[in-house]
């Protein structure tokens, strides 16, 4: 899996895109300051994959954050507000790899992300779950030798379970997470046929889970 390190102070757009890379099956950092991000990097306790850096920081800027993280060859993907081409120019000249403008597409930034990722030679994780593979990082799921098609939104719900292995999962926080990432209103009976659903794709028997598991009274884990 992936670790994007996230350096935005703006809070709504810091936890909308949290939640859109998560979904996708990204782990996320975040720093909401040049000097918190500057912490983080320093203390050595995180290895990231990539950099998302918003260039207007409350006490500094992206510049000094980028410096420090092309010190690791961590790529650099700079967040710029629209028309600003001499920052675009002073982040290329100090080895960022891409750009994106403010307002910014979620699937276009997804899709710069992952192909800076691959221009750079990063390579995400394959999670097993028994006889299930998750390639994070072409979104491919396959049971055994065969490949298993799932819609967006089961594929966001299967991450969301991976994302949070280990833990109890409760419909309200699969509803928050589904919902934010979607783009789209999920209720409560919507999800109730898309957890359905998956189970039928990726169970051996859906009537008997394996992978996703329901704790009664509490919510779901994810087994396998």
């Amino acid at each position: 899996m992936f670790n994007i390190f996230l350096v935005e102070d703006d809070k709504a757009i810091a936890k909308n895109l949290t939640l859109l890379l998560r979904a996708e099956g990204f782990s996320v950092v975040h720093a909401d300051s040049q000097t918190r991000a500057l912490e983080v990097l320093r203390s050595g306790e995180h290895k990231f994959d990539l950099a998302l850096l918003d260039i207007s920081l409350p006490d500094g800027n992206g510049f000094a954050v980028c410096a420090e993280v092309r010190a690791d060859n961590i790529p650099v993907v700079f967040l710029t507000a629209s028309g600003d081409e001499a920052s675009v120019l002073i982040g290329f000249n100090m080895g960022a790899d891409d750009y994106i403008t403010k307002p910014f597409r979620p699937l276009e930034l997804l899709a710069r992300i992952k192909a800076t990722l691959r221009r750079t030679g990063g390579s995400a994780a394959v999670v097993k779950l028994g006889d299930l593979s998750v390639d994070t990082g072409s979104s491919v799921v396959t049971k055994g030798e065969q490949e298993v098609f799932l819609s967006a939104l089961e594929y966001r719900l299967l991450l969301v379970f991976i994302n949070n292995r280990g833990s109890i999962i409760t419909r309200t926080k699969l509803l928050d997470e589904l919902w934010d990432s979607a783009g789209e209103f999920v209720n409560d009976n919507t999800l109730t046929v898309y957890i359905k659903r998956l189970r039928e794709k990726i169970e051996d028997d859906a009537a008997n889970p394996q992978i996703i598991l329901t704790v009664r009274g509490m919510g779901y884990k994810l087994g396998g």
